[in-house]
């Protein structure tokens, strides 16, 4: 991950900074894993469907708001097959294709404090990879109880609105669609 993270193009000035910090971070200790409190990697899918005109979103426990699919890397160090067990894991579908090797955005998150399992979990920082995937929409959705209430597509547009968390939308979201218009 740290040469494709060396050779990755920033696509704005939020990439270009979050870039520089990446570099840094993924030489610290644990930082592939949750046991670096102070941040860690995961990995998001914004996955789209076979005619590239939705998103498929689901409805967070955690963050109470319709937001992209993805996990934590847990010590793994190939992203992409990461990013492929999360996605299956959360949606249900076994049919998915990645419509970009290299990873698609960049962007370092902020995680509030939260109970998850029953436990506190501190304030942290998520050193996020996100990866650009195509599933079939007739394809049958199944929701992972523990983690999400729902799944559903979106519109582009829709997506923007349904989500409750303005800075993810702003600033990831937004940008994330912008990128997809360059890229088709």
């Amino acid at each position: 991950m740290k040469q494709q993270l060396f050779n990755y193009q920033p696509f704005n000035e939020q990439e270009e900074k979050d870039k520089e910090l990446l570099l840094k971070v993924i030489e610290q200790d644990d930082v592939l894993t949750r046991k670096n409190t102070i941040g860690h990697f995961t990995v998001s899918c914004w996955v789209l469907n076979q005619n590239h005109d939705k998103v498929l979103m689901c409805y967070h426990k955690i963050y109470n708001s319709w937001c992209w699919l993805g996990g934590h890397v847990d010590g793994q160090k190939d992203f992409k097959k990461v990013a492929l067990k999360e996605f299956q894991e959360e949606s249900g579908l076994k049919h998915v294709r990645f419509l970009k090797e290299d990873p698609f955005s960049i962007e370092i998150l902020t995680v509030n404090g939260h109970i998850k399992n029953g436990a506190y979990v501190s304030s942290h920082l998520h050193y996020n990879i996100t990866y650009l995937m195509e599933a079939n929409d007739q394809e049958q959705l199944i929701i992972k109880e523990d983690e999400n209430k729902g799944l559903q597509w979106f519109g582009f547009e829709e997506a923007l609105k349904a989500s409750t968390e303005p800075w993810l939308v702003e600033n990831v979201y937004k940008k994330l669609n912008e990128k997809i218009k360059m890229f088709f």
